[in-house]
């Protein structure tokens, strides 16, 4: 049945690609390329729900855990490593699941993706229960390993996202909420590393971006629950501490010093002029909202 599959179509604009000189090429797949954007904000209303349902996850002590195989499963993962160095955030807050385990994000696992018991015992060592949200991965919108995740966490009562670039797909019937970009046949057949992997890639940004925003990891666009913790998160922390203040670079980074290397605690501690102890507090009571807090009359 895979060649029913839009992903499996061979695409008649790259069906003679062995002729073409590189120039060549790389003008077709950006043209390919170029049809991504248009397909993820067809899902645009379907991604929001998505954010809503993970920042409210979040906010109630739940995780989000994405769970795929081959390259769906290594965008999970990549996309979850990326959120504590961004946004501060635990690492056990966003996890990816990989059907093959750690070995499979650099080797391929053969059969990996069939194995439905693995599914259900990789959730359950995650202590996966109820308060957590499990975005299933699958290109294919078939892949074993990520039904039976799903299935096993819609028992366990927890909400469920589908993440798949085929419209007659599996997932949709164990799924609560299914995103779809359909980006069409790839420029090498079959290969949905090309454009579904970047579109898999641009609606995982979204909802972590998303939901992480929703939360008051950020100022505006600035990511201010940053914790200093090496040379760059340190530069990056005192040039923003500067922007929001009048210190001079020196006095910002002893600022920051003082608050431990908690950026939205040294911002608080400067423009409410409280204690580094009562700026952790203002930001307790508003949820971690930075903009909460300096807008409050004080």
């Amino acid at each position: 049945m895979l060649e029913h599959l839009t992903t499996e179509q061979r695409n008649p604009a790259s069906d003679q690609i062995d002729s073409m000189n590189s120039l060549e090429i790389v003008q077709l797949m950006n043209a390919e390329d170029a049809k991504i954007a248009g397909a993820v904000e067809k899902e645009a209303a379907t991604i929001a729900t998505a954010i809503d349902l993970v920042s409210e996850a979040f906010l109630q002590g739940g995780r989000l855990i994405y769970m795929g195989a081959g390259t769906s499963g290594r965008l999970g993962v990549l996309d979850a490593s990326e959120c504590p160095p961004t946004f501060n955030s635990p690492p056990e807050l966003v996890v990816g699941l990989i059907a093959g385990g750690e070995a499979a994000l650099t080797n391929a696992i053969e059969g990996a993706e069939d194995h439905t018991e693995s599914a259900v015992s990789d959730l359950q060592q995650l202590d996966f229960g109820k308060d957590d949200v499990l975005v299933g991965i699958a290109t294919s919108g078939r892949t074993p390993y990520v039904i039976a995740g799903l299935k096993y966490a819609r028992d366990q009562g927890a909400q469920t996202i589908a993440l798949t670039c085929n419209q007659e797909n599996q997932l949709s019937e164990v799924a609560a909420l299914t995103i779809c970009p359909v980006v069409g046949p790839e420029v090498v057949t079959g290969s949905t590393r090309l454009k579904a992997g970047t579109a898999t890639k641009m609606v995982l940004n979204m909802l972590t971006t998303g939901a992480m925003v929703r939360v008051g990891k950020t100022y505006g666009n600035l990511m201010v629950d940053l914790r200093a913790t090496n040379q760059k998160l340190v530069d990056r922390s005192i040039r923003i501490l500067m922007a929001f203040t009048d210190l001079a670079r020196e006095e910002a980074a002893t600022v920051l010093h003082q608050c431990d290397g908690k950026l939205k605690t040294a911002i608080v501690h400067v423009k409410r002029k409280v204690s580094p102890e009562a700026a952790d507090e203002l930001l307790t009571q508003a949820e971690g909202h930075l903009r909460r807090v300096l807008e409050e009359r004080p």
